[in-house]
């Protein structure tokens, strides 16, 4: 419990402290191929309102409670940041260069869709980043419904800070991917 509250000093005294803003992107854990193979399209992703209606990256302090810092923000509009890494992470695990980002131009050079809603995805005052996600995946000549799941994924923060948090965030995605990978 003490160390709960020390991460969260940690995060909110950082935030008090910068004199600057900074910007933040997340990262996939590696590359597609360059070349062709299963054609997945990635997409529609929604996102929970308290995630997209600000660019702030956003700590859970308490049950109730989410704290924000204005000196803290995402590079570019998280859910197409978090569509590009989440695509990204599913071509390299499926050894595939044909992955899309919805909306695609052509869906007969694609066999799977993925379609994801975040429910939530931030840090929380236990330390770990944290990612609720609902998916599915379709195959799309037939329209048939493969899967469709749930998951709840945490990662450890390893050290404080922001840039830390969207770490654990990149790898949450990974662990998404991963999971989505499973299905197809």
């Amino acid at each position: 419990m003490f160390s709960r509250l020390i991460l969260t000093i940690s995060f909110l005294a950082l935030a008090s402290c910068a004199t600057s803003r900074n910007f933040y992107l997340l990262s996939p854990t590696g590359r597609p191929p360059s070349t062709d193979g299963i054609g997945i399209g990635v997409g529609p992703v929604t996102m929970a309102d308290y995630l997209v209606e600000r660019p702030y990256l956003v700590f859970q302090s308490s049950p109730n409670k989410m704290e924000i810092s204005d000196l803290h923000e995402w590079g570019g509009e998280l859910r197409n940041d978090f569509t590009r890494v989440l695509a990204s992470n599913l071509g390299y695990q499926n050894k595939t260069g044909n992955i899309r980002s919805y909306p695609w131009d052509r869906e007969n050079e694609l066999k799977y869709q993925i379609t994801v809603d975040v429910r939530q995805f931030h840090g929380t005052a236990d330390g770990d980043a944290i990612l609720e996600a609902s998916w599915r995946v379709y195959e799309i000549a037939t329209s048939r419904l493969i899967a469709s799941r749930t998951s709840t994924l945490r990662e450890a923060i390893e050290k404080d800070g922001f840039e830390e948090l969207v770490a654990a965030q990149s790898r949450l995605i990974d662990q998404l991917a991963a999971a989505i990978t499973k299905e197809l």
